[in-house]
């Protein structure tokens, strides 16, 4: 839809299908929006009040780490979801995961590590780290193993390409696939072995649907994670976020922290303190997906779309598009302008195979659910 530079970076297609889309709401057309993983529902009313109580004063910058409550009360939420003890001090609250990824990079690694992702995966991945000056080593995975990553994968990744760091998320983006604690335990073994620095993408943890979300935390020491309000909170817009980092690397990341956003913004991070005691509010927006993600999973498969099950978690659809076309991107440009469904790409997450592949999010309304899948039946009968 755009030129795309000559360095390695590419548009992230989601945001480009929602600007398109847009444009056509703009002309009158109703678009079921599928594309991009924002819940449908706004945060808990506790959180709007939280605000507006503290609107007249929450003016300035915080402490570079963030607000002494939100802290505090993320080591609560770790002592009550994950029965371990993280200091306050380890914390630093972020402008959503996307600036916890730029901290931890420049935080762990010297300037042109090399950094492994998987593949498929979240496209801000390629692209942060591309546009920072790291190196990259793709994982590959495949539909035949559910999406998951194995130390074994990690082991032959590194023999082919040794890399430094390894970056991933469970439950995943784009396939919702989750590790459970033996696979994670697996993962975290092999990349001490060999020396590798993790980094744990837990920003979907909460809305797994077959066990409970397993932190790296409940097993090491060592690995940085990166989590945020954005998904499980309903609080994409607030950009608020927070990482946990291993003791030796909290004072690097704090100036870091200084230097390049001086601190989260200050409602957002109020906004994120009421969030921690809203759990009722997020588990009911849970449940509603849960739904989608069943009747959504039904109804591609009844499409002809090529679907393995329905997703651990998070709440994504990656599907096959072998019966109707080779070129996701054409597919996807064809169901906005005709059909009025946006959707993704699936050269989004993956350079390579990603041509056979779209991703749908279900988090929002069930009627977007069902109206989007009768658009697509009259299109593709």
């Amino acid at each position: 839809m755009t030129d795309t530079p000559s360095d390695g970076l590419m548009p992230f297609h989601a945001m480009e299908i929602l600007k398109r889309a847009k444009v056509i709401e703009a002309s009158g057309r109703s678009v079921c929006h599928l594309e991009v993983g924002e819940p449908g529902s706004p945060p808990a009313p506790g959180v709007i009040a939280a605000v507006q109580q503290a609107l007249p004063q929450a003016q300035g910058y915080t402490n570079a780490k963030g607000l002494d409550a939100l802290r505090d009360g993320l080591v609560g939420y770790y002592e009550d979801q994950h029965g371990v003890a993280v200091s306050a001090d380890a914390i630093i609250c972020t402008m959503g995961s996307s600036a916890g990824f730029i901290l931890a990079f420049h935080t762990a690694f010297r300037p042109g590590a090399r950094i492994a992702i998987t593949r498929p995966g979240y496209p801000a991945y390629v692209n942060t780290l591309l546009g920072l000056g790291f190196g990259i080593a793709e994982i590959p995975l495949s539909v035949s193993t559910g999406w998951r990553l194995t130390g074994a994968d990690i082991a032959a990744a590194y023999a082919q390409q040794p890399f430094e760091g390894l970056l991933f998320a469970s439950p995943a983006n784009p396939t919702g696939a989750a590790i459970d604690r033996a696979g994670l335990g697996d993962i975290i073994a092999t990349c001490e072995r060999l020396g590798i620095t993790l980094i744990s993408d837990e920003i979907y943890h909460g809305l797994d649907y077959r066990a409970p979300s397993v932190s790296a935390l409940e097993l090491t020491k060592n690995a940085i994670i990166i989590n945020s309000f954005s998904k499980y909170y309903c609080m994409t817009g607030w950009r608020i976020g927070w990482m946990v980092l291993p003791e030796h690397l909290v004072r690097r990341a704090e100036i870091l922290q200084q230097n390049l956003f001086i601190s989260a913004p200050t409602l957002s991070q109020i906004a994120a303190t009421a969030a921690l005691g809203e759990r009722d509010y997020a588990e009911a927006q849970k449940a509603g997906y849960a739904v989608n993600r069943l009747a959504l999973d039904k109804g591609l498969r009844d499409l002809g779309f090529d679907v393995s099950g329905p997703s651990d978690g998070a709440f994504y659809a990656y599907v096959g598009i072998s019966k109707f076309s080779n070129d996701s991107m054409a597919f996807c440009t064809r169901m906005l302008e005709e059909a009025g469904v946006a959707m993704t790409p699936g050269v989004d997450f993956d350079r390579v195979n990603g041509q056979g592949y779209v991703r749908l999010s279900y988090a929002g309304k069930p009627e977007t659910i069902s109206r989007a899948l009768e658009r697509m039946k009259t299109l593709l009968s």
